[in-house]
C-alpha cells in the first residue's frame, strides 16, 4: 500500500478536526457563565506575578477598571508598575509592602503594612467601581502569619460575585486553594538565577 500523498493527508486532517470542531462545541453548549472568578497564583516557579499582570492588561482591553494591591515588594521600581501607571483612569496601582523581610528585618513591621494593605485591597473588593483586583505576593503574607488565613478566606467568600480576584505568591494556604475558582502552580525546572545570572530588568522586574 502505497503512503497517503499530501492532499489525502490534508483530507483526512479536515475530517478529524470537523469532528473535534463539532465535540468543543457540544462541550460548550454545557457550560455557563458566571460572575467574577477567585483565581490563586502559586508555585515555586518564576511567572506567578507576571501572568496576573497579563491578565491586568486583558482586563484593560475591555476597558474594565482595575485595582492593584502590591503585598511585600516595597518600592523598588519594576516595569509593570511603570507601565500600568500610564493608565491612571483605569488602573489602581498602589505599592504597600515594606519590601522582602530580609531587607526589613522588623517582624512587626511587615505585619502592620501587611495589614494596611489587606485592608486597602479589601476596599478595593467592595468598590463597584472596580471589576478585576489584583492583590499580588498576598500568599507571602498568609504564609508569614502576617495576615489570618481564616480572616482572609471568610471575606473572599463573601465578596461580591461580580468581581475578579487574583491573588498571587508561592506557599498559597490550603484553605484559599479549596475556595478558589482557578488555581494555577508554577514550577520551575531551570532558572538562570541559579546559574549564577542576576534577576533581568524587563523580564523579571
Amino acid at each position: 500500500m502505497s503512503e497517503p500523498n499530501e492532499a489525502d493527508r490534508d483530507l483526512r486532517h479536515a475530517q478529524e478536526m470537523k469532528i473535534v470542531q463539532q465535540e468543543r462545541r457540544a462541550e460548550r453548549a454545557t457550560k455557563t457563565l458566571r460572575g467574577g472568578l477567585l483565581i490563586v497564583l502559586t508555585g515555586a516557579g518564576k511567572g506567578k506575578s507576571s501572568s496576573a499582570f497579563g491578565m491586568v492588561a486583558r482586563a484593560l482591553g475591555w476597558e474594565m477598571r482595575v485595582g492593584i494591591v502590591q503585598f511585600i515588594k516595597g518600592k523598588w521600581q519594576t516595569g509593570e508598575k511603570q507601565f500600568f501607571r500610564r493608565f491612571p483612569e483605569q488602573v489602581t496601582f498602589e505599592v504597600m509592602g515594606e519590601g522582602f523581610t530580609w531587607d526589613t528585618q522588623d517582624r512587626q513591621r511587615d505585619i502592620a503594612a501587611a495589614r494596611q494593605a489587606w485592608q486597602r485591597g479589601c476596599e478595593m473588593i467592595l468598590d463597584p467601581q472596580f471589576d478585576f483586583v489584583l492583590l499580588d505576593e498576598l500568599n507571602i503574607a498568609l504564609r508569614n502569619d502576617y495576615l489570618d488565613v481564616a480572616e482572609v478566606v471568610a471575606f473572599l467568600e463573601q465578596r461580591p460575585r461580580d468581581k475578579h480576584i487574583c491573588i498571587t505568591g508561592r506557599d498559597a494556604p490550603a484553605r484559599l486553594l479549596e475556595v478558589a475558582d482557578l488555581v494555577t502552580e508554577v514550577s520551575s525546572p531551570k532558572h538562570p538565577y541559579q546559574a549564577g545570572y542576576k534577576a533581568q530588568r524587563g523580564v523579571e522586574f
